[in-house]
């Protein structure tokens, strides 16, 4: 009977992505979750009119809260045929909001640039002229700056000649995407935004129903994610790990007591294995998860996620992996944008049909070697990237190297390539 059923009861158990070990089942209360749909709906300012466009399983916690929350708030939903067919239900749906992952805002980038390929000369300048333009009011914007008199025309410029078509390619109407799952590259966020599609980006767990924090249209600052919805705390630990505190927060794993009180202290405080800062404004970043930290055989941490993002904003890169645990230097998988590696071998005059042959050619893997020395000049002598092999095959869900949720993982794709990883080590000399 539904009178016999309590706020605290189990409603659903939720099986962990299992990027670095065995997945396991979150215990998740009606409180949990109804708490977590009512909060983060205050955060995006969502109504009836609104139409959301879903395409991401329902099998896990970020997207079936956003069915939660559309309840809540009369949202309507509809749901995309299947991962292909997310670009043309964006047009025949037209939605106002949608959530997704960083991995669906790389790939619509990329269809964009690809689109570029084929305009005039003159339209291809003025689509280049674009970019900077539109990441350039974005960050005046988001630094609390006014743009200049000339930065505002230019602006007004590009968005009548670019940028409205941009919009077109996700509906006409969409206020705002949120993005959650993984980091989003800030240059990326700002690409969007100075295109006038922006992207909220925000933060949490299976373990925690799952937001925990999240930006508002109103309060929207790059490279965050946001503030703590309301009715949660979030703190430091002394080694920089998040913590939370909350409504939000599960009540175990599945018949595993130890491993729930490896994360869940008594005082009710969960240890969320993210790595994070919070500035003076109370905007939260997160640097890298705790376990994917890569320690070197000198004994120096890198942030792997950070540096694959700087890496992806190369035309030629299209996914990144960075290794390097227990070894001298860090060092990069790459999976090469093959329409960029295309278009480079035709201004070579090399035959672009068979894109596989070219990825063993020493000319692309210098010429990538360099952009990945360009991208990443500015970091630490440890951080930066002394080795590079090339990944003939896109990292997929099919393949085993994405989860659902297309977060990369990790140790399958470094057991998948130990061969390759090694011999690089091998080949190198630094």
């Amino acid at each position: 009977m539904r009178s016999a059923i309590g706020s605290d009861d189990p409603a659903s158990i939720i099986y962990t992505s299992g990027t670095t070990g065995e997945p396991k089942g979150a215990v998740l209360t009606h409180r949990n979750l109804c708490f977590n749909a009512a909060a983060s709906a205050e955060s995006i300012s969502c109504g009836p009119e609104d139409v959301a466009l879903s395409f991401l399983p329902l099998s896990h916690i970020f997207e079936r809260t956003v069915v939660y929350l559309a309840i809540l708030r009369g949202v309507t939903v509809c749901y995309a045929e299947s991962l292909e067919t997310v670009a043309a239900n964006l047009l025949e749906v037209r939605p106002t909001m949608m959530t997704a992952v960083p991995r669906f805002f790389e790939k619509v980038h990329e269809r964009i640039l690809k689109a570029r390929l084929k305009l005039s000369p003159l339209k291809r300048r003025l689509f280049d002229w674009s970019l900077p333009v539109g990441r350039a009011w974005a960050r005046a914007i988001d630094e609390g700056k006014s743009p200049s008199a000339i930065l505002r025309l230019e602006h007004a410029i590009a968005d009548r000649l670019v940028f409205a078509k941009w919009r077109e390619v996700v509906g006409g109407r969409l206020e705002r995407f949120v993005s959650g799952g993984a980091p989003l590259s800030p240059d990326l966020a700002y690409t969007f935004w100075g295109a006038g599609i922006p992207i909220l980006q925000g933060y949490g767990l299976t373990e925690t129903s799952p937001v925990i924090a999240v930006n508002s249209l109103g309060r929207n600052r790059m490279g965050t994610v946001g503030h703590p919805i309301t009715g949660t705390e979030v703190r430091l630990a002394e080694d920089g790990e998040i913590l939370t505190r909350g409504p939000h927060v599960f009540t175990g794993y599945f018949k595993k007591p130890a491993e729930t009180s490896e994360v869940l202290g008594l005082d009710g405080w969960l240890h969320t294995g993210d790595i994070g800062e919070i500035d003076s404004d109370g905007f939260i970043s997160i640097t890298d998860r705790k376990k994917d930290l890569i320690k070197t055989s000198a004994g120096k941490y890198v942030p792997p996620q950070p540096i694959e993002n700087l890496l992806r904003l190369s035309p030629f890169v299209d996914q990144a992996l960075l290794v390097g645990n227990g070894r001298k230097y860090v060092a990069a998988l790459v999976v090469p944008n093959r329409d960029q590696v295309k278009e480079w071998a035709v201004d070579r005059g090399l035959d672009a049909t068979d894109v596989d042959s070219l990825l063993t050619s020493a000319e692309l893997l210098a010429t990538i070697r360099g952009e990945v020395a360009r991208l990443t000049s500015h970091l630490a002598d440890y951080e930066r990237i002394k080795g590079v092999a090339l990944i003939a095959h896109e990292f997929t869900i099919d393949g085993g190297e994405l989860t659902p949720t297309l977060k990369v993982r990790r140790r399958f794709v470094e057991e998948k390539y130990r061969d390759t990883i090694d011999a690089l080590y091998r080949n190198e000399t630094h």
